[in-house]
């Protein structure tokens, strides 16, 4: 499913292997991120609706010296929006906001609104997917996928619809290993992307993590990073500041498989 560069969906579309989170990145801020990303050579870059920022990603990319066929992009349909014409309209959003005329990669961004989590949407989730099912046909979406979805709502999509999702976007970090959904989306050719790779941060301070990242000669955010990537998941790391942006990058090495068994081993820093 992956290589040294890209990772490839199960209709062939090529996605870069590391992608520039914008997740809490406020619209003012988003242009200067983007832009230095796009200058450290990242081409993948994740947006949504929600995050209020596509406006100011679309115009970063827009003014930076990239042609749209070279640049990866990936947006959301909001959390909150069930139901197929919802959809169609909500896609038009995004790309009016991001000034494109298709998108990447197009994510039900969660299975159910984020002030009712778990609750049973399956059916508004089957509409909206089918509305991405058109996009993708018509070509205004060249890869449709999920969002924090776990196998049984994948499941639903899979039993009821055409298209069996290309991605699922979900929280992966060293300390919360998700096996069984990872070992679900692999069965079905499923790209897995790991949002929040660094535990948001709460995880680099931890002394054993830090002496396994001197052993590589690494920071604790690189290996963080490519313990995604051993694991075939695909990172999003998100920063503001310009080192960090870059090296959240730098991923030219390899962990041995007993250094991802101890970190496979580490509890979950964000379930306390």
């Amino acid at each position: 499913m992956a290589n040294d560069k890209f990772f490839t969906f199960h209709n062939g579309v090529k996605i870069p292997n590391i992608g520039f989170g914008t997740w809490q990145i406020p619209n003012e801020e988003a242009y200067d991120a983007v832009t230095i990303a796009l200058k450290t050579g990242y081409t993948h870059l994740d947006t949504a609706l929600a995050y209020k920022n596509e406006e100011n990603v679309g115009k970063a990319i827009k003014d930076f010296d990239i042609s749209r066929e070279n640049v990866f992009i990936t947006s959301k349909l909001p959390a909150q929006t069930k139901g197929y014409e919802a959809t169609l309209e909500a896609f038009e959003e995004t790309i009016s906001n991001l000034g494109v005329d298709f998108l990447d990669l197009y994510l039900i961004h969660a299975p159910w609104p984020w002030d009712e989590i778990g609750k049973d949407c399956t059916e508004g989730n089957i509409e909206s997917w089918k509305a991405m099912e058109k996009l993708y046909k018509e070509g205004k979406i060249r890869a449709i996928g999920v969002s924090n979805f776990a196998e049984s709502d994948i499941q639903a999509l899979i039993n009821a619809c055409e298209i069996v999702p290309m991605a699922n976007q979900i929280p992966f970090y060293v300390g919360r290993d998700q096996k069984s959904l990872l070992q679900f989306c692999a069965k079905h050719n499923i790209v897995v992307e790991a949002y929040s790779p660094l535990a948001t941060g709460q995880i680099l301070d931890s002394a054993e993590l830090k002496e396994i990242a001197a052993k590589y000669d690494v920071t604790p955010a690189q290996l963080c990073i490519r313990y995604c990537l051993e694991h075939n998941t695909l990172p999003l790391p998100k920063s503001t500041n310009e080192e960090r942006i870059l090296e959240n990058s730098q991923l030219d090495f390899t962990i041995s498989p007993e250094d991802v068994q101890t970190l496979d081993a580490f509890e979950d820093v964000r379930s306390k």
